[in-house]
């Protein structure tokens, strides 16, 4: 993806994308991969005079972030997006009567559907849709495939309906923890990244990532 001078650049999404950020603070970044990707493309294109917001909010699902696109993307206007969003529709559910159901993934798709549609309607077309992931420690997280793993292929899809650029973090955190380990990348919980795994995501992104200075 082509980012050009002046550009907006908007993190979107849950915990993972929030990492500890400043609320009080309308450009704190965090300290995650939103934070390092911010920071690496600055320093590579010092005068490039990108500006950054992050708006991720931890244990949103797809249906928080959909109710406040208006404020927290729409009204920020940015010229690319960067959105992750899904594990939480798959954890929050664990247990429950519509675990792994088609319904829940077909309501999944409705309402990032719904995001994407809103997002794409005000012009806002460069997209990375950064699919959810989950790795198998504890074991239990293995369960929650037959949940979350529809929920990666419609995202999938989705990139391919509105013509948005996929980062595919399930198959690259799974890639990585066969080198590493999967504490090594998502601590206890097999979801939350350590500084490993933002870092991860950060060099993925930042590989898929060129700037023109001429726009």
């Amino acid at each position: 993806m082509k980012l050009v001078k002046n550009d907006t650049v908007l993190f979107l999404g849950d915990s993972i994308t929030d990492c500890d950020r400043d609320r009080q603070d309308p450009h704190d970044l965090g300290h995650g991969f939103a934070r390092l990707v911010a920071d690496q493309l600055a320093e590579t294109f010092p005068t490039a005079g990108f500006t950054f917001y992050n708006r991720g909010i931890g244990g949103n699902k797809a249906a928080d972030v959909l109710a406040r696109l208006q404020e927290d993307c729409l009204q920020l206007a940015p010229d690319v997006l960067v959105f992750m969003i899904g594990i939480n529709d798959t954890w929050h559910n664990a247990g429950g009567p519509d675990f792994g159901s088609e319904e829940a993934a077909t309501s999944f798709e409705a309402t990032y559907r719904q995001i994407l549609e809103q997002v794409t309607q005000q012009g806002i077309t460069r997209i990375f849709l950064l699919e959810p992931f989950v790795l198998p420690y504890p074991e239990d997280r293995q369960t929650w495939r037959i949940d979350l793993d529809p929920k990666i292929q419609l995202v999938r899809r989705l990139a391919a309906a509105f013509h948005c650029q996929l980062l595919p973090l399930d198959g690259l955190f799974a890639e990585a923890a066969v080198a590493s380990s999967p504490q090594a990348l998502t601590g206890d919980d097999g979801v939350h990244p350590t500084p490993a795994g933002h870092a991860l995501i950060a060099d993925q992104l930042m590989a898929r990532l060129a700037f023109s200075s001429e726009g």
